[in-house]
């Protein structure tokens, strides 16, 4: 990655890999293959973060914070023999989301209306008004679904952890996602007629 370079296979390496990771873990400690795993892991969230040095605003920080975490669990579970603390890492991540949402909040411009404005610069007063609204949700999402993942975690049942972090998080982040998209397609026509 000399005179940075960008190499657009590594972030769909390693976000696929993120996806995966509930599958990865529970694969690698059924089979007893974390050993090999781990390293291969550690050097794919080490691609990402070095990479993500490239990209410019507020994601920046939560993909190399989300991959540091990342890089650090994997090498002390590596170390340590002690494979439960990749079980943090869907809280983990959550945290990092919940303090870029979050702290966005006390900022003159919340993250989703930075991302708002990429498609749409003259953003109403409503449309701002509306995406602190979605900063909040997110908020909320981020809280309990860091809260169920910890509580996967606490209750030390893989099955349970795997379906949570694995399947259920991502239906509820795409069903919140698709029924955002639906509200701000409703709120955008009913601007237009107002107009």
């Amino acid at each position: 990655m000399r005179g940075g370079r960008s190499f657009p296979a590594i972030p769909l390496l390693t976000g696929l890999m993120l996806v995966a990771w509930p599958f990865l873990i529970g694969f690698g400690l059924s089979h007893n293959s974390l050993h090999w795993l781990l390293p291969l892991m550690a050097i794919l969230l080490l691609f990402r973060f070095r990479q993500a040095r490239l990209n410019s605003g507020p994601m920046r920080y939560v993909t190399q914070s989300v991959a540091l975490a990342g890089i650090v669990l994997c090498a002390a579970s590596y170390l340590l023999k002690a494979h439960q603390w990749l079980l943090f890492y869907p809280v983990i991540v959550n945290l990092a989301m919940l303090a870029v949402f979050g702290g966005s909040l006390w900022t003159a411009m919340p993250l989703v209306e930075r991302l708002a404005r990429l498609r749409e610069p003259n953003l109403s007063p409503s449309g701002v008004r509306y995406t602190r609204v979605v900063t909040r949700v997110w908020c909320g999402f981020f809280i309990f679904n860091g809260g169920v993942a910890l509580f996967t975690v606490l209750r030390g049942d893989m099955r349970l952890w795997t379906l949570w972090n694995g399947m259920i998080a991502y239906i509820l982040m795409g069903t919140l996602m698709a029924g955002e998209w639906m509200v701000r397609q409703r709120m955008i026509k009913k601007e237009q007629r107002d107009a």
